[in-house]
């Protein structure tokens, strides 16, 4: 069995292929949980990173999300700071 390389061509089709089957799950509103993880997993190995500006939907993301207060998750966690 010859062991062969993939050629750039191939790494690109792939590449491709990945990023059109997380968009449909996304967009179609059927991705799971672990689809989203996959998603963000694959744009993060990718150097792929987004800036927030005011309305977009990354900053409404951001706005949504909760704020975690660190002593308190020790408190809750262990009843004082560790």
């Amino acid at each position: 069995m010859t062991n062969k390389k993939a050629t750039e061509d191939q790494f690109n089709e792939l590449h491709n292929l990945v990023t059109k089957e997380f968009l449909a799950r996304i967009k179609s509103g059927e991705a799971s949980t672990q689809d989203l993880k996959a998603a963000c997993d694959w744009l993060s190995k990718n150097d792929i990173s987004g800036v927030t500006f005011e309305g977009n939907s990354l900053d409404k993301l951001a706005n949504i999300m909760p704020t975690v207060d660190p002593e308190l998750v020790q408190r809750r966690l262990y009843g004082s700071k560790v």
